[in-house]
């Protein structure tokens, strides 16, 4: 049986352990993984605690994303039923000093180096050194300074790239293939609170949606140039998709069944990727794809091809 396991950046996790530093979110925790999906009347009623505890618990264990809740029609109401997201969580302690080993294959593509793109405004594009064309001119997106591009932003579309498979032309059978890049929503200024569902598509299949939880301007991102205005978005996740022979993770946590066998890249000459906000998404909240230049991270959109 598939375990769904939750790999927390020590850095990065901090409502996670807000959401675990409670003796009753503990034991809500607990309930859910024993009983399966529960209301939080059936909660507050099982564990002998007040309503209102329950309610406030459940909302920050699930801004932790340790567990999910759904509201469905009762007899009077609605209800609002709590779902445990994971069977274990793991803590993860980077080291700054040791670069990670991948043995594989990998290529990075600048994000701007796009093939084809479907933006609605607010939208637009920054070099490191300023604005690419005009902001919410489709024209900009066409601009040959877009190579240039650290970040770029819209409302709902896609963009999309078109990587060389390697491992096709080396002839190498693959054991995973997964993609590193750094995104937040988009809101008008920022908002910590302001989630969008950012869907990653490979080769025309829908791999898994991640929901990025808002668009950071607390702090100026550490690669940020100082010309770019402090109330426009600073930086965002590092979030890392892997497609495997049993599903789609996010940073170890699985979000959908899409395995490398779906995408079957076997039969393509290359791999398109496509990143984007559908426009039937539930938190259509835009996106901030973040590349050299800008955000925490200074990277291009990276490419690895895991071979067997």
């Amino acid at each position: 049986m598939t375990r769904n396991v939750f790999l927390v950046d020590l850095e990065e996790g901090a409502d996670v352990f807000k959401g675990l530093a409670s003796s009753a979110r503990l034991r809500i925790l607990k309930l859910l993984h024993d009983e399966g999906a529960l209301n939080i009347n059936d909660i507050a009623s099982k564990l002998g605690l007040p309503q209102s505890t329950v309610s406030s618990s459940a909302a920050l264990l699930e801004r932790g994303r340790l567990i999910s809740t759904e509201v469905h029609k009762a007899r009077k109401g609605n209800q609002k039923m709590c779902h445990l997201a994971f069977d274990e969580v793991l803590i993860s302690f980077k080291d700054a000093h040791k670069p990670e080993q991948f043995d594989g294959i990998e290529v990075a593509m600048p994000i701007g180096l796009y093939t084809s793109f479907e933006v609605t405004a607010p939208y637009g594009l920054c070099m490191p050194d300023g604005i690419v064309g005009l902001l919410d001119v489709p024209a900009a997106f066409l601009d040959p300074d877009r190579m240039k591009a650290g970040l770029l932003w819209f409302t709902r579309g896609f963009v999309e790239y078109q990587f060389p498979n390697n491992a096709k032309l080396a002839k190498t059978e693959l054991d995973a293939i997964s993609f590193s890049l750094e995104l937040s929503s988009e809101v008008p200024g920022t908002s910590a609170d302001w989630p969008s569902d950012i869907t990653v598509t490979v080769n025309g299949v829908d791999i898994g949606t991640w929901t990025s939880p808002g668009d950071f301007g607390d702090k100026r991102g550490v690669y940020t140039p100082d010309w770019w205005k402090l109330k426009g978005s600073q930086y965002g996740k590092l979030k890392n998709w892997r497609v495997g022979q049993n599903g789609t993770y996010v940073d170890g946590i699985r979000i959908s069944p899409v395995s490398l066998a779906d995408i079957d890249l076997a039969r393509h000459h290359s791999i398109r990727l496509r990143i984007g906000v559908h426009k039937d998404a539930a938190h259509p909240g835009g996106i901030n794809i973040f590349g050299r230049g800008f955000g925490n991270y200074d990277q291009d959109i990276v490419l690895r091809l895991h071979v067997k």
